[in-house]
């Protein structure tokens, strides 16, 4: 018979092969979706316009560099946003303005445009982020994990940021377009179907930023 010093022994190689055997089971990862890392928030401005290109922005916000008074930029006036578009550009970790423009808009749909813009925004970061957080219930494609957020312009304060530069950004191309094309109003209607806008449209047609594949500019051509 084997000795109980040996038994013990081979208990002991047993139990460690035992044991070996269930150690890859326990160092599975389970996997997570909120990936700790750097967050960025994205939102455009100018879907609906009849003019103009469509502009997106993307953030990355400084934890340790808070900004107050964030919200849907469509919330703050004018004077307002500019304050926080300089605050945002100063204190951010880093962000991004891209734009799709009038002939990509009718080319492609103003749907898949903005998205086009949004890609860029987010690949034009100087940092990576590890999520993206969109406005909004469609995603752009993106080689980062992203998630999109129905009114996330006022629940995310990177998203709320970037709807600020988005919107300063687009209200100041507006307002340079309007000391080329001054008959049309651009930077008191911002590129929108007002009726003051329609009779403009009516009154000298369409200019060379006008969305063509838009209903309310079509039926006036």
């Amino acid at each position: 018979m084997p000795s109980s010093k040996s038994s013990k022994v081979n208990v002991s190689k047993a139990q460690s092969a035992k044991s070996a055997k269930k150690t890859p089971v326990a160092q599975q990862v389970a996997f997570v979706w909120d990936l700790p890392g750097l967050i960025a928030g994205v939102d455009e401005a100018g879907r609906g316009p009849l003019a103009g290109p469509v502009v997106a922005a993307a953030v990355i916000l400084d934890d340790l560099n808070p900004i107050k008074g964030l919200a849907d930029s469509k919330k703050l006036s004018a004077a307002r946003r500019e304050k926080l578009f300089d605050e945002i550009r100063a204190k951010a970790l880093c962000c991004s303005i891209a734009q799709a423009s009038v002939e990509e808009i009718e080319h492609l749909n103003i749907l898949q445009a903005t998205l086009l813009a949004m890609r860029r925004a987010v690949e034009g970061l100087r940092l990576k982020p590890t999520k993206v957080l969109v406005d909004g219930n469609r995603l752009p494609v993106l080689d980062v994990l992203a998630e999109a957020i129905v009114q996330g312009d006022a629940l995310v304060p990177a998203i709320s940021a970037a709807s600020i530069l988005a919107k300063v950004t687009r209200d100041r191309w507006c307002a340079e377009y309007d000391l080329q094309f001054p008959q049309y109003g651009f930077a008191k209607h911002k590129g929108y179907g007002t009726a003051e806008h329609m009779a403009a449209l009516k009154a000298h047609g369409a200019c060379p930023e006008h969305r063509k594949t838009f209903r309310p500019v079509a039926d006036v051509l």
